[in-house]
């Protein structure tokens, strides 16, 4: 049944950009809305996380279907649909509109894979579960926050993220553990450090015979509320060693093709607007790029501690 969303991609494609334009006005437009589920999440990044982005196929059955400054990936398989992430909750209706666009169903959306427990990633995904159905899941970690509607106290952020749309159900899964949907296998990676429950996801896409390891990533940026130390404190112990964990162990994943969750931590934007101009050769081709994203991320985490034991040896101030 999914065969025929194959053709004329570049119909498809058109006036994409309109759409989305139309789309998220209407959902401004929309913020006095009865709707709870879409209750726009005031914030000074919606404009630059909510860009216009045309949706694009990235390869084999994986497509785009995200913003210029927030990712969100929709896998075809040959039973529905997998939706890796939801944005924020007044974009809800643009991503359906993603999704159409292409010339898939919402409706046939059968899971909804977190990344993070942040507004940012996590706001949406309330909103697009009911309209299409399917079924969220997330770590466990991950999901205490998706019920409650807010980030868990031990996250680095707690007390600087905005509070989103709570969802009652919610597939737990492990470290490891494979989902599966239509020959199509997806891994949850867990790389907590950003947030308690992050976690990746990995899967393969084939196109014209060749297929490739696909790695949406979750954020790796040790990112924190004022106060908040990854170096032992009276709260926890220390972070860094687990957070280095998490980094190289995201570093050695199978890994020819990289989406990031913001897509400028790791250049899907310019990637996208190469992928525009020619897909020959594919510029998300690249076996170096989870590589080059954990090794950029361990360095800022290492500039992080430094930064804390520095100020651990002069005092407070």
């Amino acid at each position: 049944m999914f065969d025929r969303l194959r053709r004329s991609p570049a119909r498809r494609f058109a006036g994409a950009g309109l759409l989305l334009a139309t789309t998220l006005a209407a959902s401004a437009a929309g913020a006095a809305s009865p709707d709870l589920l879409t209750r726009p999440i005031e914030t000074p990044f919606a404009e630059k996380w909510l860009r216009p982005q045309a949706p694009a196929r990235i390869y084999g059955d994986s497509y785009y279907v995200g913003f210029g400054g927030l990712s969100l990936v929709l896998i075809q398989t040959a039973e529905g649909l997998i939706l890796i992430d939801g944005a924020l909750p007044q974009s809800a209706a643009a991503v359906e509109a993603h999704v159409r666009s292409l010339g898939f169903r919402v409706e046939d959306i059968r899971y909804i894979l977190n990344t993070e427990a942040h507004y940012d990633h996590a706001g949406g995904v309330a909103a697009l579960a009911r309209d299409s159905g399917a079924t969220v899941v997330a770590s466990p970690a991950s999901a205490a926050a998706l019920r409650a509607g807010r980030v868990v106290a031990d996250d680095p952020q707690a007390g600087d993220i905005a509070g989103f749309p709570a969802i009652a159900k919610i597939r737990e899964v492990r470290d490891g553990e494979v989902l599966r949907l239509g020959g199509v296998a997806v891994t949850a990676r867990f790389t907590p450090g950003h947030t308690p429950g992050s976690t990746s996801w990995t899967w393969k896409s084939c196109e014209g015979g060749r297929c490739l390891d696909m790695v949406f990533a979750a954020s790796l940026n040790p990112v924190s509320a004022e106060g908040f130390h990854f170096l032992a404190d009276s709260r926890h112990g220390d972070l860094t060693a687990a957070y280095r964990r998490s980094i190289r162990a995201f570093a050695a994943l199978p890994c020819d093709v990289l989406i990031s969750a913001h897509p400028d931590h790791s250049g899907v934007d310019d990637k996208l607007r190469r992928l525009a101009e020619s897909r020959s050769p594919n510029p998300f081709i690249d076996p170096a790029a989870c590589r080059t994203y954990a090794d950029k991320y361990e360095a800022v985490l290492d500039a992080r501690i430094a930064k804390e034991r520095a100020a651990a040896v002069s005092g407070p101030k």
